[in-house]
C-alpha cells in the first residue's frame, strides 16, 4: 500500500474503525494507493508502521490525493471537519465522491455541511473488518453514478460482506450489528460459569462454543433458527429451563431497551 497518488483512497481519522479497515484490506492483499489523514502525529506513526500505508498530517495536502474521501472521525467531529474541507480551494480538490462512516449523522447533515458539488455515501463498517469476516451496510445518496456504487461496494467486500441498506434503516442497524454485542454476551455468560465454579480459561471456552460456534453453525446450514433452538433445548431438559428462567427475567425486554437507547443517541448524533 505505498506510493500516495491522486487515485489514493484518503481517510480523514486515524482512528480505531480506520485502523481495522486497513487490517483487513492489508490482509485481503489490497494494493491501491491509501492515505490516512489524523492530527494525532502518534497515530499516523502507528498506523504507517503496522500498515504500511501513507500518512499526512496536513488536511490539504491529504484531500488533494483523494479519489475517494472517507470521514472517519467521531460523530461530533464532522462538521467542523467537513467545514474546513470546504474552506480549501477547488482546485485543490478533484474528488466528487465521499463516505462517511459517522453513527447518526444523515445525507442531507453531510451534503448541507460541505459547500462542494460531492456525491456522498454513508457505511457502516464492523471492526471485524480486521479478521476479513466484517459486516459493512451503505447506502447512497441520490444520482450517485453506478460505476462508483460497485466500486464502493467493491472495496468494502474486500474485509466482509456488504449489505445496501435504506438510510431509513440505518440506525437501526447500527445498534443491533455492532461485535460489542457478542463481546458483551461472551463476558456476561463466562462471569456466569465463573461462579459456579468454573476456571476462567474453562468458562470462556464453553461460552464462546455456546455464542460463535452454535451462530456460525446456524449460518453455514439450512435449518432455521427456530428449529435449532427446538434441537438445543429439548422441553423439560435443562437449557429449556435456562432459557425460559432468563426470558421470565426479561432477558428480551432488556435488550429492546438497550437497542432503543442506541437509537436515541443515533437520533442526538443527527441533530448536531
Amino acid at each position: 500500500m505505498k506510493g500516495a497518488r491522486s487515485d489514493a483512497i484518503v481517510f480523514l481519522g486515524g482512528g480505531r474503525i480506520t485502523g481495522a479497515l486497513l487490517a483487513g484490506l492489508h490482509r485481503a492483499g489490497y494494493e491501491q494507493p491509501i492515505v490516512v489523514h489524523d492530527r494525532n502525529a502518534d497515530k499516523l506513526r502507528q498506523l504507517r508502521r503496522q500498515h504500511d500505508v501513507q500518512v499526512e498530517a496536513d488536511l490539504h495536502r491529504a484531500v488533494e490525493q483523494a479519489h475517494l474521501l472517507i470521514i472517519a472521525v467521531r460523530p461530533d467531529s464532522v462538521r467542523e471537519l467537513l467545514q474546513k474541507i470546504g474552506q480549501l480551494d477547488p482546485g485543490q480538490t478533484h474528488t466528487t465522491w465521499a463516505i462517511s462512516l459517522a453513527a447518526g449523522i444523515p445525507l442531507k447533515n453531510l451534503r448541507a455541511w460541505m459547500d462542494r458539488p460531492l456525491r456522498w455515501a454513508r457505511a457502516m463498517p464492523s471492526p471485524v473488518a480486521r479478521s476479513g469476516r466484517g459486516l459493512t451496510a451503505i447506502t447512497f445518496d441520490r444520482h450517485f453514478p453506478a460505476a462508483a456504487r460497485r466500486e464502493i461496494r467493491d472495496f468494502f467486500t474486500r474485509v466482509g460482506i456488504v449489505l445496501e441498506i435504506p438510510e431509513s434503516k440505518f440506525d437501526a442497524f447500527t445498534v443491533t450489528y455492532s461485535s460489542s454485542h457478542g463481546y458483551h454476551a461472551l463476558a456476561a455468560l463466562a462471569g456466569a460459569a465463573e461462579k459456579l465454579g468454573l476456571d476462567r480459561k474453562t468458562a470462556l471456552t464453553a461460552a464462546a462454543h455456546a455464542l460463535a460456534d452454535g451462530i456460525l453453525g446456524w449460518r453455514e446450514s439450512n435449518i432455521s433458527l427456530d428449529a435449532l433452538l427446538h434441537e438445543a433445548a429439548t422441553p423439560g431438559g435443562i437449557s429449556a429451563t435456562t432459557l425460559a428462567t432468563m426470558d421470565q427475567s426479561g432477558y428480551e425486554r432488556v435488550i429492546q431497551q438497550g437497542l432503543r437507547a442506541g437509537m436515541g443517541r443515533a437520533k442526538r448524533n443527527a441533530k448536531r
